[in-house]
């Protein structure tokens, strides 16, 4: 298989996180958003969305969008299970990720903050301040969620809640978002970043990494 990503990308960050624990080896394949890699017509043809991450599997077949991805190695590589299977459980466990994955993270992504730059001509300590604004709404929700008495988010072992978690906390401390009232969330960051799988898929670590 074949990532393509950027190493600050949370939503790379959530797959490398899925593919190391289902053990599954890739091949990282770096696009620079930064300096617009993302638009060049090849990965264009290949991810029309103009972002990261994609996957392309071993047939050639293409994957796009961080949980569809997650989503795909979740059926076809069924342990460990990144979804518990009780529904309940299960809607729950999603409906964290979801805080996380589809309220937080598409209003605090590179192109909004360009845009917003752009065309309504935010200062770069605006956007800082819009994103920690956002963040900060978006984790006390999510902790609000949470069970009491978990080593993870949902249970003993980390699962699809836990790694869109992880991947937002790195751009939460990279823009100073205060997290004094989140101590519950950066107790299962640091339990997380001590399996091989999360540690190995931190941005510092990827060949990118600048």
């Amino acid at each position: 298989m074949k990532l393509y990503g950027y190493w600050r990308s949370t939503t790379s960050y959530r797959v490398r996180i899925a593919l190391n624990l289902k053990g599954v080896s890739y091949e990282t394949v770096p696009v620079n958003l930064v300096t617009g890699e993302q638009r060049a017509p090849d990965y264009v043809a290949l991810n029309p969305g103009k972002g990261v991450p994609a996957l392309v599997l071993d047939d050639g077949s293409v994957l796009t969008q961080s949980l569809a991805i997650i989503d795909y190695l979740d059926v076809t590589i069924p342990e460990p299970a990144l979804l518990p299977d009780h529904p309940l459980k299960r809607a729950r466990v999603q409906a964290a990720a979801q805080t996380i994955a589809l309220d937080i993270h598409p209003i605090n992504n590179l192109k909004v903050a360009t845009h917003l730059k752009s065309r309504y001509g935010l200062t770069a300590e605006d956007g800082i301040e819009w994103f920690r604004h956002w963040m900060t709404e978006g984790f006390h929700a999510y902790q609000a969620l949470l069970p009491d008495g978990a080593a993870f988010s949902f249970g003993d072992r980390p699962d699809l809640a836990d790694i869109c978690l992880v991947a937002q906390l790195y751009n939460a401390h990279r823009w100073g978002v205060d997290m004094t009232p989140f101590a519950r969330l950066l107790e299962i960051e640091e339990r997380a970043l001590t399996l091989p799988a999360f540690d190995a898929a931190r941005p510092e670590n990827q060949p990118d990494a600048s």
